[in-house]
């Protein structure tokens, strides 16, 4: 590696010339990468809700009823106007109401109330619409227009239109916040206020070249645009630290400054590209998910790692030889003192530190398997938001409602009548629209309205649209889809097709779950594998892993012991991306307690170590915490809210095992990583020496 450095050096002007053109590119490229808000897009191909939809929009060209409209305050005549005018938007597909079951003509005292209720209540009408994906937001937007602030509306469609508009504008507000606090937590825990700049402007580049290539997938999910950038910031920034850490060091021992960023670069190589493959592979466990939001993140991610690894061994090196005088004309008196004291304060807690943290293991390891979940769209906007209050108003004025769309083969209208009367004793079924509930099974096609009947018989397929009284996701809805299903399959085996955002979510929910053991074991799996092979231990794997595994347990306790639900793909993504970004801690950590372990005894070498690393961590896992707060804080989409959330815990977290338990373990098992390690070398002494009197040694040298 020391060739490839010394070249690098020796052709700065090449190498920042291919990175400016680069970014250049990768600018312009960024602002055609398109950005997909709809979870269910994400599903399996085989999925029997996936190809359920695909059937419907090859049968139908019409989407799931996807959004309700409550409209206060109007009569009978005005509602019916309403809906005239809902269907004029362009982008709405359908509009079903009161008049598609009833006569109008007929007062609405001769008429069933449980008929009426759902659709006309207390003055209040509440249209079921359905919208065109296609022209989703601007159509979302002409609704609310029409209806005003006053009314209400929510729906999936509703949900992904806000989400697309409001997370665009809070990711920007997110960029925007954390580049000056990043700032200000590299000037503090560094001695130059040019060294920031530095730092920050080198991660730029590379997050802006994996904003340019995600070209190459044409399409990335919400969550990887709206997390990614915060992501790779936090997570490569140490990386940068570690290498001008030591570049500085070099130079005080006296070498001139391409001799030093050399030396810095191949001192720096093993625990940064160790850092960074663990990393690697906690995004890429993330390709293994059959849920595509994980494939997705998982190869955006670990890609932006491989880009920031290159930025940081080739651009910063070139850029810093440029640079360094200016390094040395911002120099400031250091604002955090000295970690020597630190370095003997945990020499002292460490031991009662280990044992709390055994005492956590199982507990935590408990609760983060005991959390309930969310698994769909339905919750992602809280009662704070306006779509959390429509929300809210539909269901105290009409109660829950929730769509489900079955397509039986066309043609055995007996059978369809036998299923939907069976489908209505469900207590939980309130109406069915379909030709054998409109029309009656004995009616000829021939007598009804054409474009009613082209919603509801296709070339193949006879459609119901089918009305329950439930939330989108939860045991209750699940059992309902299972219900469904069952009765179904009784009359058409396997030859149905049922839709619906219920559908999706159960069907997610099973993927999602699926996907746990397996990717939490494969990351844990290729972790252990680098740090055995980095390291070149059997022991510190098993310390490390095990001291992160058991910050993110504690983690994803937090939500249980609060009472609060998870995201399951926020639950599941933070398990490996918290492995991933906060194990470089504790890789740094070891590190340099082995390297210091051969000079010094088991105890020097732990104040030493703390006094040399606890800066670089703390600034890291700063970076990380503040990224993943403002995320929790600013965004409004509960997916996104929840990461961030998680993330700054998570950080906080492992940053205090890092320092307050890790050196305990390594104290504890000393003897033991010194057997199961290749050439450790540990120091030998016959008298044992205190770290006053090494410390007195080295200045007198």
């Amino acid at each position: 590696m020391e060739k490839f450095y010394r070249k690098i050096v020796n052709h700065r002007k090449l190498v920042i010339s291919i990175f400016a053109i680069s970014t250049i590119i990768c600018m312009i490229c960024s602002k055609q990468v398109k950005i997909d808000y709809d979870m269910n897009n994400y599903l399996p191909d085989g999925s029997p809700s996936t190809i359920a939809l695909d059937v419907m929009n090859e049968e139908y060209g019409t989407a799931i009823p996807n959004v309700r409209v409550m409209v206060s305050d109007v009569s009978i005549a005005q509602a019916k106007q309403m809906k005239e005018k809902l269907e004029s938007i362009d982008g709405v597909e359908s509009v079903t109401w009161l008049d598609d079951v009833i006569d109008l003509n007929i007062p609405l005292e001769a008429l069933d109330e449980d008929t009426i209720e759902p659709y006309y209540k207390e003055n209040n009408a509440l249209y079921t619409v359905t919208i065109d994906e296609e022209k989703n937001i601007q159509t979302v937007n002409d609704i609310r227009a029409l209806i005003g602030d006053e009314n209400s509306m929510s729906g999936s469609a509703v949900n992904m239109a806000i989400a697309t508009e409001q997370t665009e504008s809070e990711v920007s507000k997110i960029i925007l916040l954390i580049i000056p606090i990043c700032l200000a937590i590299l000037a503090l825990t560094s001695t130059s206020w040019f060294e920031p700049i530095l730092l920050l402007g080198s991660i730029g580049i590379a997050i802006m070249l994996n904003q340019g290539t995600n070209l190459l997938f044409g399409t990335i999910s919400f969550v990887t645009n709206a997390a990614g950038n915060v992501l790779q910031l936090s997570v490569s920034m140490d990386y940068s630290i570690f290498i001008l850490h030591r570049f500085a060091e070099m130079r005080k021992e006296g070498y001139e400054p391409k001799e030093a960023m050399v030396k810095a670069l191949t001192k720096s190589t093993s625990a940064v590209l160790s850092s960074g493959l663990t990393t690697v592979i906690g995004f890429a466990a993330l390709i293994l998910m059959k849920f595509k939001i994980g494939p997705d993140m998982g190869v955006v991610m670990a890609k932006s790692i491989v880009l920031s690894l290159i930025t940081v061994f080739t651009l910063l090196p070139a850029v810093t030889l440029y640079c360094y005088p200016l390094i040395d004309k911002t120099e400031h008196r250091p604002f955090i003192p000295s970690f020597d004291k630190f370095g003997k304060f945990v020499s002292k807690i460490m031991i009662p530190g280990v044992l709390i943290f055994i005492l956590l293991v199982m507990p935590s390891r408990i609760g983060q398997g005991s959390n309930s979940f969310y698994y769909g769209s339905s919750k992602l906007f809280g009662l704070e938001t306006q779509l959390g209050q429509d929300t809210q108003k539909i269901e105290e004025t009409f109660g829950k409602s929730n769509n489900l769309v079955l397509m039986v083969p066309k043609g055995d209208f007996q059978s369809e009548k036998e299923l939907s009367d069976k489908l209505k004793d469900i207590p939980e079924v309130t109406s069915i629209i379909s030709y054998v509930d409109m029309a009656g099974a004995e009616v000829p096609m021939e007598y009804l309205d054409r474009d009613t009947l082209s919603q509801l018989i296709s070339d193949n397929y006879s459609r119901m649209i089918i009305n329950v009284k439930s939330d989108y996701e939860g045991k209750h809805a699940f059992d309902l889809v299972e219900k469904i299903r069952a009765l179904s399959k009784v009359y058409y085996e396997d030859k149905y097709y049922l839709a619906g955002e219920s559908v999706s979510t159960y069907d997610l929910m099973e993927t999602v779950t699926e996907d746990n053991v397996r990717v939490n074991i494969i990351a844990i799996g290729a972790v252990f594998v680098v740090l055995l092979l980095a390291m070149k231990s059997l022991s510190i794997p098993v310390i490390l892993v095990m001291a992160i595994e058991t910050a993110i347990w504690i983690n994803l306790s937090v939500p249980y012991i609060r009472g609060t639900s998870l995201f399951y793909i926020g639950y599941l993504i933070i398990s490996s991306v918290q492995l991933g970004a906060t194990v470089d801690y504790a890789i740094l950590l070891t590190s340099r307690y082995m390297e210091d372990r051969q000079n010094y005894s088991k105890k020097d070498s732990i104040i030493e170590t703390m006094s040399s690393v606890t800066v670089s961590i703390l600034t890291s896992a700063s970076i990380l915490a503040v990224g993943g707060m403002l995320l929790g804080i600013i965004s409004t989409h509960g997916v996104i809210s929840q990461m961030g959330q998680l993330l700054a815990i998570g950080a906080a977290l492992s940053t205090t095992i890092v320092l307050f338990v890790i050196p305990g373990m390594l104290y504890l098992l000393d003897g033991v990583i010194e057997k199961t390690t290749v050439k450790a070398n540990f120091y030998k002494e016959s008298k044992p020496r205190t770290y006053e009197s090494l410390t007195k040694k080295v200045s007198q040298n």
